[in-house]
């Protein structure tokens, strides 16, 4: 094998897909058997939900914070949920803003996915686009991208690795990548393996000058979607890689210099276990509370049949005028609602800029911990 010099632009990439004996063995497969059987599961309880969006929305917002905490981009869970409460992005600002426009790229990745039925340069140009608000693109040949060591140190301008560069270099490999993804009769490659490859292969091209990262996390998603695996994007696999963040680098770094491709996909399998584990016991509590909120209410004799009670739980922070529909009119009818619930201890609420807000505080409970 061609020995790897880190300060050279690695544009042997190996194709797609790695010789098998590189990875599909027993291990592979029983951890593969695992995560596709609890995927599975994951999909079909999120069908039974009478409002999906509930998870998606909350979800979403999940994986967007965690993915962007793996880039070192910080926010509390309070500050992120109170940005939500706004309706004009100028007063969102700092790390929230920057998660907001994650989440804001994971939908428009989503809406491409749903109208082309498989993932185009197009697509993953626009994903890339709304993470970092910019209108860059594929990054040009001349631009001398390098990744540093991250951290202090002696070592920390240290080079790890150069991505591919020269005329035409990256715009073929991403052609390459894409075809690898979307068409299953020339690559009959299992999905959540392919999904494995197709991860490293996107981050060791490193197509854009920055923001690779959690674009490349939101074509895991998009992905699955894509495969049918999931119907929305209610899978939360930047948790996993954060508190695994170190060994993330690790094993993507292992292929590159000695192609460990069965280390780094029983690592991304095995994100996808623990996500789902973690994501279907998200909906059980949140679809438990959603119960208890219904029982209550019977109980104290509130307008059950008015309020839209999946509404409550699109978001912790409600604002009375997201609760109108045909039978809740007007605002004020939403704030007594609303008052009525904080009055048995359901909701609390605060002042937020010129309004006031209802805050879910047992729905935060569960979004956080």
């Amino acid at each position: 094998m061609e020995v790897y010099d880190r300060n050279i632009p690695f544009n042997n990439l190996p194709p797609l897909p790695p010789a098998t004996e590189l990875y599909r063995d027993e291990d592979v497969l029983n951890k593969l058997m695992l995560a596709s059987r609890r995927l599975a599961e994951l999909k079909g309880l999120a069908s039974t939900l009478p409002n999906q969006s509930i998870f998606v929305n909350t979800i979403a917002l999940r994986e967007a914070k965690a993915s962007s905490a793996i880039e070192n981009i910080f926010t509390t869970d309070d500050e992120l949920y109170r940005s939500l409460s706004y309706q004009e992005d100028d007063y969102v600002e700092g790390p929230a803003k920057e998660i907001l426009h994650y989440r804001e790229a994971l939908w428009k990745g989503f809406n491409h996915i749903t109208a082309d039925k498989s993932l185009t340069l197009d697509a993953i140009v626009d994903v890339y686009r709304e993470v970092k608000q910019t209108r860059d693109g594929i990054r040009p040949y001349q631009a001398e991208v390098v990744i540093k060591k991250r951290g202090w140190g002696s070592l920390v301008a240290e080079t790890v690795y150069t991505p591919p560069r020269g005329k035409g270099v990256v715009e073929k490999k991403m052609a390459e990548l894409l075809e690898f993804m979307n068409d299953d009769n020339k690559y009959p490659v299992d999905p959540l393996l392919k999904m494995a490859m197709a991860h490293y292969q996107f981050e060791a091209i490193h197509p854009f000058r920055d923001g690779n990262g959690r674009t490349g996390r939101i074509l895991c998603i998009l992905f699955l979607i894509q495969k049918r695996l999931l119907d929305l994007p209610i899978l939360y696999l930047s948790s996993y890689i954060l508190q695994n963040k170190d060994e993330y680098y690790q094993k993507l770094s292992g292929i590159t210099g000695t192609l460990l491709w069965k280390s780094w996909i029983l690592y991304m399998l095995e994100a996808v276990s623990q996500t789902v584990e973690y994501t279907i016991d998200k909906i059980m509590r949140i679809r438990a509370l959603m119960e208890k909120t219904r029982t209550v209410m019977l109980d104290n004799k509130l307008p059950v049949g008015k309020m839209d009670i999946p509404k409550l739980f699109e978001q912790p922070y409600i604002r009375p005028k997201n609760l109108k529909s045909e039978k809740v009119k007007s605002i004020n009818t939403a704030k007594k609602y609303l008052t009525q619930m904080e009055s048995l201890g359901m909701l609390s609420k605060e002042k937020i800029g010129k309004e006031f807000i209802w805050f879910n505080t047992d729905l935060m409970a569960i979004l956080t911990d």
